[in-house]
């Protein structure tokens, strides 16, 4: 692949030497992240470009495409090659998600599915060719990371990953995965939404107890951080944490791989930085989630101040949940949130409600909610078994049209109200 990568920036060096270039890109972190990588490549090389980040690849985005612009695409686009045959533009795709028709004569593409790689993130991809570009563009190694950890991927690390991650400086330590890692253990305890300890998760005082109680006091008047707990601290807190929690978790799954990146002059826990970066996308900040990734002077405040904004969306969002419609059978709930919830907000409910113990393994979890005219789809699978989420919605596409993006066991959809 990386053969083909080192070809793919040959020709859209030599397609963009006098052409305007058009980039798009996905909303989620990935995508923004992808965006960035490809925004600051195109700046050093003084190149003449726009870009514009959408909720989903939707026909009417194609068919608005400037003409005479060389296109590229990241993050997105290998499900609408039906609709990008008809254009006339040259265009350039870098992305992972699955291909489902034959590749038009005006794309150049790059997807590991071509070439029975290793799964690599949209800004892995980007990252990639940027680095083809120009070898200055390994200073952005770090984002193609953040992408990764924003779109699950962190689990294992295969050859290119490996090399990505020598390239980012970026810290790699195994550890407990209750996150932010480089934040106060009570505090993380606190307000953790991955796993549910009764009269400790919501609780400040809880969380103080349940520390006090297995013998991990303060240094200084303040509690030490997940990264800097001993093995014997560590050991403590992963038995206390598997005895009290609810959610029928595996121990196994409380230890795993923790990036930390030198971000804004301060170590990061990698997660924490994706999900700020999804929450200004999500809150139609997506201008400020670039700004962020570069680092550029006086995002940060902005972006912790959206991240509060949209944490306090989530509350309310997940309040309304009682008295939203649902219907639900023996393989699947189907969630209608109307207008009581944002459409982009949905997908970061229905990923809680398949991360909760509410519902069994290989349920699907199929969220709807109110996108102007039309009707946005988020589903999600409980657990790693169960059928193709991706699949099922395209199935159902095929009957009321629409257009279907994600993966196996996250994935989303529009389609007309009427």
């Amino acid at each position: 692949m990386i053969k083909a990568i080192k070809e793919f920036a040959y020709q859209f060096l030599k397609e963009t030497e006098q052409t305007t270039i058009k980039v798009i890109s996905h909303h989620d972190t990935d995508g923004i992240t992808s965006a960035s990588i490809i925004t600051k490549a195109l700046q050093r090389l003084d190149r003449e470009f726009s870009l514009t980040i959408v909720k989903q690849l939707e026909e009417s985005v194609i068919k608005n495409l400037p003409e005479g612009h060389v296109i590229l695409f990241v993050d997105l686009a290998s499900n609408s090659f039906n609709y990008l045959k008809e254009i006339k533009n040259k265009v350039f795709i870098l992305d992972h998600h699955e291909i489902n028709s034959e590749i038009p004569e005006n794309v150049s593409i790059i997807n590991p599915h071509l070439f029975n790689e290793e799964e690599i993130s949209g800004a892995g991809l980007a990252y990639l060719f940027a680095k083809e570009l120009n070898e200055e563009n390994t200073d952005l190694a770090y984002l193609a990371i953040i992408g990764m950890v924003g779109d699950q991927m962190g689990k294992s690390l295969g050859k290119i990953y490996t090399q990505i991650l020598k390239d980012s400086n970026i810290e790699l330590k195994k550890g407990i995965t209750l996150y932010p890692a480089t934040r106060p253990l009570n505090k993380i305890l606190e307000y953790s939404s991955d796993i549910f300890i009764p009269e400790v998760t919501g609780s400040s005082e809880g969380s103080v107890r349940f520390l006090r109680e297995m013998g991990i006091g303060t240094v200084n008047g303040k509690y030490k951080s997940i990264i800097e707990l001993n093995e014997e601290e560590t050991s403590k807190l992963i038995t206390a944490i598997s005895v009290h929690r609810t959610d029928n978790g595996l121990t196994e799954d409380l230890i795993g791989n923790i990036f930390l990146v030198n971000f804004f002059s301060r170590l990061e826990d990698a997660r924490q930085i994706s999900a700020m970066i999804n929450s200004c996308s999500r809150l139609g900040e997506s201008a400020t989630a670039i700004s962020f990734c570069l680092q550029k002077r006086n995002s940060k405040e902005k972006v912790d101040s959206i991240y509060a904004k949209y944490r306090q969306n989530i509350v309310k969002a997940l309040n309304a949940l009682p008295i939203l419609k649902k219907i639900e059978r023996e393989n699947y709930v189907i969630i209608n949130a109307e207008d009581k919830i944002k459409d982009t907000m949905i997908g970061t409910i229905a990923s809680i409600i398949s991360n909760s113990k509410e519902y069994p393994e290989g349920k699907a979890i199929i969220a709807m909610a109110y996108n102007e005219d039309k009707i946005k789809v988020s589903a999600r699978m409980v657990g790693k078994s169960g059928r193709n989420i991706r699949e099922l919605l395209n199935s159902v596409i095929e009957i009321v049209g629409g257009e279907v993006g994600g993966h196996h066991a996250a994935a989303g959809c529009n389609f007309w109200k009427n």
